[in-house]
């Protein structure tokens, strides 16, 4: 449930928390056509990269053993495909997404790839997951955990929703650690990906607050601290491409 009087942050805005989930929406209702390419364009094809590190180190069974996934706010399908692809007979993913448009998106893929059967995909708010307790082998989520207006309540529900012995995985956009490198990703962030945005997909403004978004995500280190606060053991996590991004990890033991 919302807090009432709370705010949160929407880019470099704050907004009223029960806001925040209408304006991202609308992001995405307005790129989720061309989400992929912008995703490609943006990372120079790297995001494809670090997916499948994620998947790696997911490892899901490649024999018929039974194993469900979990995929929050992953519309498109870029993460259940991989590990649909990396894994044998019993293996199943539902990805669960609040954007109609992503989720629409996502199964024109899966229908085009023959992963329909396989992957499978729902509406559903990462805050109140619309599963039972203890019913998936793993959870993912891939650049959407910033977008999620109350993140402790989205890591809560992960947990409650793994089996024991099952793992959380997180991808998302971090702090870069590389001295240089963090002037030239601010420049690239902030005079191109706005502009690029705009010619692309007619819409600027989206790729602005998913710019700033990033900078209003928590550190790493902050953001481990939350996850171990839901309740996981284990957590760690993996700086990826100088810290551009980092792999979060996490058990429910």
């Amino acid at each position: 449930m919302d807090r009432p009087d709370q705010t949160t942050h929407f880019g470099f805005r704050d907004v009223p928390l029960g806001e925040k989930q209408t304006l991202v929406n609308e992001v995405f209702h307005s790129v989720a056509s061309r989400y992929d390419l912008m995703n490609d364009l943006m990372s120079i094809g790297l995001h494809r990269a670090w997916k499948d590190i994620m998947v790696t180190t997911l490892n899901p069974p490649k024999n018929d053993a039974p194993f469900r996934l979990l995929d929050v706010a992953g519309g498109t399908g870029d993460i259940s495909f991989r590990a649909a692809k990396a894994s044998g007979k019993g293996f199943r993913a539902t990805v669960c997404d609040i954007n109609v448009d992503m989720l629409e998106v996502g199964r024109n893929r899966a229908a085009a790839q023959q992963l329909d059967d396989r992957v499978g995909f729902v509406e559903g708010n990462a805050e109140a997951l619309p599963f039972p307790d203890r019913s998936f082998d793993a959870y993912t989520i891939a650049f959407g955990i910033r977008n999620v207006p109350q993140i402790d309540l989205a890591l809560k529900e992960a947990y409650r929703v793994l089996r024991p012995g099952s793992r959380f995985l997180c991808l998302e956009f971090s702090t870069v650690d590389v001295p240089g490198l963090d002037r030239i990703y601010d420049l690239f962030s902030f005079r191109v990906i706005p502009p690029l945005g705009r010619a692309v997909t007619g819409d600027a403004e989206s790729y602005r607050y998913l710019v700033e978004s990033i900078r209003k995500f928590p550190k790493p280190n902050a953001f481990a601290d939350m996850i171990r606060a839901a309740g996981f053991s284990r957590v760690q996590w993996q700086s990826l491409s100088g810290g551009i991004v980092a792999l979060h990890s996490g058990w429910r033991l």
